[in-house]
């Protein structure tokens, strides 16, 4: 069981991830709060595997609470959820450690692919938050070598453009398991820790 935790000022919203977190078979809701003024001791007291983060959110809000949980549990994932696509706040949660980041408006179906994939290893991001990061560093000169190989360069591409681990798998033919080990290896040959550094290195080093 994937155990959950949410933050969101909005009660109905909470309310609706309670739900569906609830109502999924692999997952277990440990609690929800209405900012992150607690949270290292929310994250002692629930135990989460995986934290669904709004980023605005009064008194203490989703950046600061990202912080602290990087610092004190880094074995806790984070996937950060807004309404806005604000260029500065995805760059800040990105640079910041968060695994996952997607619009709020993101289907049911989506919100679960990504809890998945984040827990298998890998990260999330919605195709438009994707774009603005291969966007912001498309304009950079630099390029090495990091030997990565054409399947491992193939699936880069994908997910620079935004697609989820199951769409690159139907896209190259392979399976689930063998794009979440492209991925493993794309890790450690750019020597990043999440999707957004390894998509942001991709175009800042002209590899796809």
């Amino acid at each position: 069981m994937i155990n959950i935790l949410v933050y969101d000022d909005n009660p109905q919203r909470r309310e609706s991830l309670e739900a569906l977190i609830e109502l999924t078979q692999e997952f277990n809701f440990v609690g929800s709060f209405e900012n992150c003024s607690s949270i290292r001791e929310d994250v002692e007291a629930c135990k989460p595997d995986i934290i669904l983060m709004d980023i605005e959110m009064p008194l203490a809000n989703g950046l600061e609470g990202l912080r602290l949980i990087k610092q004190f549990y880094p074995q806790v994932k984070v996937i950060m959820q807004t309404a806005f696509d604000d260029d500065e706040k995805v760059f800040a949660a990105i640079q910041a450690g968060a695994e996952g980041y997607m619009l709020k408006h993101a289907s049911v179906m989506q919100i679960i692919q990504s809890i998945q994939e984040v827990m298998n290893g890998g990260a999330s991001m919605s195709p438009a938050i994707a774009l603005k990061v291969m966007r912001h560093f498309s304009s950079q000169p630099q390029k090495e070598d990091y030997s990565l190989t054409a399947k491992e360069t193939e699936t880069l591409k994908h997910l620079s453009q935004g697609l989820s681990y199951k769409m690159i798998a139907d896209q190259m033919g392979i399976s689930y398991f063998t794009v979440n080990n492209h991925v493993k290896k794309i890790y450690e040959k750019l020597h990043v820790h999440s999707l957004g550094e390894a998509v942001a290195l991709a175009h800042k080093q002209r590899l796809v």
